[in-house]
């Protein structure tokens, strides 16, 4: 099993782009109002690439999963309703998504690890997420991963649940 976490590419953007049409629905169908304004939609996705933010993870050259890599870069986490752990660098993940093919195999808790060993890799010893109170599988990632609740942030004027881990060494 090759797994590998690269920098997305412009020809990624279309397979990235239906992984995320199958997630939306999926979170729809779990019963979560996250991701069921139009966001994320393709532009944004196209954006995060151009940005060089977008990140993929590959099983034997086939797109699994994506997410938003951000250093220091996230004005809404700013405006906690509770408390970071750190108030130090730190790397956001936002946009996380899994294929449908490939659920249930780890491949978010390896998608998260291959995150915490790229903070790691800047000297970054903090990583902060968030999601929406009804999305239980996120919500059961991060229990399983030792990220601590932090309070509350607002996305795009929605309440979030913040959770930071810091790394070591």
């Amino acid at each position: 099993m090759d797994l590998q976490f690269r920098l997305a590419k412009d020809a990624d953007s279309k397979v990235i782009w239906n992984l995320f049409k199958m997630a939306i629905l999926r979170r729809k169908k779990d019963g979560s109002n996250q991701w069921q304004d139009g966001y994320p939609n393709s532009e944004v996705i196209i954006n995060d690439i151009q940005k060089k933010y977008g990140y993929v993870l590959t099983l034997n050259d086939e797109i699994v999963g994506y997410c938003a890599l951000l250093v220091n870069d996230e004005p809404d986490y700013l405006h906690i309703e509770g408390e970071w752990l750190t108030n130090d660098d730190f790397i956001v993940f936002h946009r996380l998504a899994i294929s449908e093919k490939f659920l249930n195999k780890g491949l978010a808790k390896k998608m998260v690890s291959h995150i915490e060993q790229f903070a790691i890799s800047k000297n970054i010893h903090s990583v902060k997420a968030d999601t929406n109170h009804d999305n239980t599988q996120m919500l059961k990632l991060f229990k399983s991963l030792n990220y601590s609740f932090c309070g509350k942030v607002y996305i795009r004027k929605s309440p979030r649940k913040a959770f930071e881990k810091v790394l070591n060494n």
